[in-house]
């Protein structure tokens, strides 16, 4: 029988790597997409170098073609899906008076409706086996807009809207559908680069690791049916709330 396989939309060098990262460490098969299919190699010989398998796949996930022929594939030459994870960020600030009609489409195109095609499609693979984790990764713009967010937080709040219905619609059918709000700065080079006020807090825990997230994301997938969490907000002590 193959390992089991778990698909992570949108894996970044940093919560979406990690991600992977954790799962394959725990014997999954981990599936990996970004845009760019060469973009995955760094975290892809990671993964394997440290004894996991993994497979990467260069998928624009705001493409229903292309979304169905990715669920297709791993279902027929890797394995059963047992959890999938959306993580496209799409973060832009732009005040309203700047934000295009291209801008906002776009980033609700990647942030939302990329999401309703993840959540598709787990949804038609899994439920079948009445088993499976669907985790849609939020952020603090998912619970509140701020300035200069309104592409980005209408976005999330849409993700966050079809995170609840998909929760109600296939809890009853075995789905474990999750939303972690990440309400904080991450390390990455991102950060690093742009924030480097915010990054020197790194030292006294006042961003998040991706590794640690990651280890919530595998706590999420593996919580009894019985005590499910559906949404779990993550931020660094120091964060205010």
């Amino acid at each position: 029988m193959p390992n089991p396989a778990m698909l992570v939309i949108g894996a970044g060098d940093a919560t979406g790597g990690a991600i992977a990262r954790r799962f394959a460490r725990e014997g999954y098969t981990a599936c990996v997409t970004r845009r760019r299919e060469a973009e995955l190699a760094p975290l892809l010989e990671t993964i394997r170098a440290d004894g996991g398998q993994a497979h990467g796949f260069g998928c624009d996930a705001r493409d229903e073609t292309q979304m169905v022929a990715l669920f297709d594939t791993i279902e027929e030459q890797v394995g059963p899906l047992e959890a999938v994870v959306f993580n496209i960020g799409a973060n832009v600030n732009f005040p309203i008076r700047d934000t295009t009609a291209r801008v906002y489409r776009k980033v609700w195109e990647m942030a939302a409706f990329a999401g309703f095609l993840t959540g598709r499609e787990a949804a038609r693979v899994m439920v079948p086996r009445q088993r499976g984790t669907l985790i849609f990764t939020g952020a603090t713009a998912s619970l509140r807009g701020g300035k200069g967010f309104s592409a980005f937080a209408g976005a999330k709040f849409a993700l966050r809207a079809l995170a609840q219905s998909l929760a109600r619609e296939l809890g009853p059918e075995g789905i474990h559908v999750a939303h972690p709000v990440i309400d904080g700065a991450i390390d990455t080079a991102f950060i690093r680069d742009n924030f480097p006020d915010r990054y020197a807090l790194k030292d006294r825990a006042g961003i998040l690791d991706p590794e640690h997230i990651a280890d919530q994301y595998w706590m999420l997938h593996n919580q009894p049916r019985d005590a499910w969490t559906h949404e779990l907000d993550l931020r660094p002590w120091m964060e205010t709330f």
